[in-house]
């Protein structure tokens, strides 16, 4: 890393005091008189960081090459005299109408041909050349008028890249798909290889016989499928890089990211891969309201996104204050829960916490979207929760720049997602986020916080990994998994993994091909169940989705196998001693009791223990800076209170710590030093 990107990535947090705390800013639906009061209730809120301008665009330019920043400098003067930071948007996340008039090329296409016109917002292909061009003007007149404004602390380049529309099926996407099949892989004999084009007569001459897989007789070429998602993922990547090139020339000293949306539910983007282009990582999180333990889904998005972020702090883009408006039934948050979904993030890593929007819209697709000024206004519920949260961040802000400890990683990669959940498969049954979702619940339940790592990554200090339905996996990651089992790791490894390589070509000679020798066992043939189905482990486990007809060599010690016909007796959970480490295997889903009494034996064999001693039904993470400092914080979201032990001053009350947390509460607790 150069000395410039050093300093643009210090400079994100040095230009704003403690963490950050603010939301998306649009003045622009509202008179002057609004935006002063606005401005007198970030005050009263504690709010110094804004993200502005991002659905501005067609008031900056209302018509081509006519320009109005007049409100726009306004807005900026008056939050730079406050002290308010900003997050200068790049306002291209909706082109105007003007634009898609004079260039209907630009508007996205879909498998079915249908093309998507304006009136909603994200309608552009991030492939339109024309589009690109207009988009690097408007970044361009942005970054030349505030390039040395004091307000301009970071820029924030577009907006949830990905969003809505995920693949683009127009004349200039395919063209662009070609370009970029023909630098992957350098000649169509290669491509043919690697597609597998000799099945079922698909074999191309040249580059130009391709198009986009899209409607057809039956199911498509999985090769050309995975490629697609990743040349998709590039594709919005590579636009963000020609925005930021612009930028980078105007004002290299700034920096600048743009916002993801890490979750269980965000397929499309590979954000391992978009995170090298980002200065620092901002994410968009919301709750499905729906969901009875929501809060997990919380704590494993926020985990990703550590992942993602490389362990470095982390701004949360947006969250809601309390209902958003786009679910079926749009409840809102329960008492006390903006506060703990907020510090729910700041606890696994986040130094910024912001919200969709300041202002609740009074028109507009978004207007019944909680904001933190809502429709009611200062005297209502939600405001009071806005304050009280910009009280408890003010008091954290020792808690700024320390880093989450885990000594437990999930192994995830997006290609192996993709790849996973293909058609043509076993069984339509097998999702990838399943098992891994519900070892990480497991270690959620148990106070054990689990970082997410890339396959490629350094996987050294950890004592216990997790790979879970890794169907995809390169030799070279393959490798690095079974080396630290090798040197002291205790890696467990889940069904369906090792399947396949980079391609999507089977690895031959039985699976999981490429965990076969590092587990000691061989499949010949999978069982997956029929939905409703179950299976009954010899330990009394109950098992759903896969099973599957293995073998263990000698080396492997067999610790339960399946008692169901036609498979009674067959190994169903392994465990192979390799080196200083031990390689697990396990061939089915297992129900939750299954999941936690495994978990139990893995965090016993790899010595690792909970974060802090604690009765059940809190939330359990720990932060520790660079000079030693460590914090713990403690949410519960149950109705009763919860013990804790821990020993120093709890920092939302100034008060030592008792060793309870009231139901619905949160304590962050400054330990003392060991002794």
């Amino acid at each position: 890393m150069s000395s410039t990107e050093t300093s643009r990535r210090s400079t994100v947090w040095n230009n704003i005091p403690g963490l950050a705390y603010g939301g998306d800013y649009n003045p622009e639906q509202w008179p002057e008189d609004i935006r002063l009061e606005d401005v007198e209730l970030m005050k009263e809120a504690g709010v110094n960081f804004l993200s502005v301008a991002i659905f501005s665009w067609g008031l900056l330019e209302p018509t081509e090459g006519s320009y109005d920043f007049t409100w726009l400098d306004d807005v900026l003067d008056t939050l730079h005299a406050a002290g308010i930071k900003v997050a200068l948007a790049t306002a291209t996340a909706s082109p105007p109408a003007w634009l898609a008039r004079k260039h209907p090329e630009i508007l996205p296409v879909t498998a079915e041909g249908t093309r998507l016109e304006r009136g909603s917002r994200r309608h552009y292909s991030p492939s339109s050349s024309v589009y690109r061009t207009y988009a690097k003007g408007m970044t361009r007149a942005l970054a030349e008028r505030y390039k040395d404004h004091p307000a301009l602390a970071l820029w924030h380049v577009d907006n949830e890249l990905g969003c809505h529309v995920g693949e683009f099926h127009g004349e200039e996407d395919a063209a662009a798909f070609r370009r970029w099949l023909e630098r992957k892989y350098g000649s169509i004999e290669t491509l043919n290889e690697a597609w597998g084009t000799a099945f079922w007569s698909q074999h191309y001459a040249s580059f130009d016989e391709i198009i986009p897989p899209g409607l057809a007789p039956t199911t498509l070429n999985p090769g050309q499928q995975l490629d697609f998602a990743r040349f998709n993922s590039w594709a919005f990547v590579d636009y963000y890089r020609e925005l930021l090139a612009v930028i980078r020339e105007v004002t290299p000293n700034v920096p600048a990211t743009t916002n993801f949306m890490v979750s269980s539910a965000t397929k499309t983007p590979d954000y391992f891969d978009w995170s090298k282009d980002m200065d620092v990582i901002a994410n968009d999180h919301y709750l499905v309201a729906a969901d009875p333990e929501r809060e997990i889904e919380l704590a494993f998005s926020a985990d990703l996104t550590r992942g993602v972020a490389g362990g470095e702090p982390w701004i949360l883009m947006e969250h809601s204050t309390s209902a958003v408006n786009w679910q079926p039934y749009n409840q809102p948050k329960m008492p006390g829960e903006m506060l703990r979904n907020s510090l729910g993030h700041v606890a696994r890593g986040a130094d910024a916490v912001m919200f969709f929007q300041w202002r609740q819209s009074k028109a507009g697709s978004e207007k019944f979207h909680s904001a933190m000024v809502p429709h009611g206004g200062r005297d209502t519920q939600v405001w009071r929760n806005v304050v009280e949260l910009g009280e408890a961040l003010r008091k954290l802000e020792a808690v700024k720049g320390s880093r989450v400890e885990s000594r437990v990683a999930i192994v995830f990669d997006y290609e192996a997602w993709w790849a996973a959940e293909l058609d043509s498969h076993p069984s339509q049954g097998v999702k990838y986020l399943d098992t891994m979702r519900a070892f990480h619940r497991a270690l959620y339940l148990r106070g054990v916080t689990a970082d997410f790592v890339h396959p490629g990554a350094d996987l050294a200090g950890y004592d216990l990994i997790l790979v879970c339905t890794l169907y995809a996996v390169t030799d070279q990651a393959a490798a690095s998994i079974a080396a630290a089992a090798h040197h002291g790791a205790t890696v467990l490894v889940s069904y369906f993994s090792g399947i396949v390589d980079e391609h999507d070509h089977v690895r031959l000679g039985g699976y999981p091909g490429a965990f076969r020798e590092l587990l000691g066992i061989r499949t010949e043939e999978f069982h997956p169940l029929f939905p409703g189905k179950s299976v009954t482990l010899s330990d009394g486990t109950v098992g759903s989705v896969w099973s599957e007809n293995m073998k263990a060599l000698d080396s492997t010690e067999v610790l339960a196998t399946f008692t169901d016909y036609p498979l009674d007796g067959v190994p169903a959970l392994t465990r192979r001693a390799t080196g200083a480490g031990s390689a697990w295997y396990l061939a089915t889903l297992p129900d939750a009791d299954g999941i936690d009494a495994l978990i139990a034996r893995l965090l016993e064999e790899a010595k690792v223990p909970s974060v802090a001693e604690a009765t059940s039904g809190v939330e359990l993470t720990r932060r520790r800076s660079e000079d030693g400092r460590s914090f713990l914080f403690a949410i519960n979201h149950g109705r009763e209170d919860v013990t804790v032990k821990s020993d120093g001053d709890e920092l939302l009350s100034g008060a030592r710590f008792s060793g309870v947390v009231p139901a619905g509460a949160v304590a962050v607790i400054a330990e003392d030093p060991p002794k």
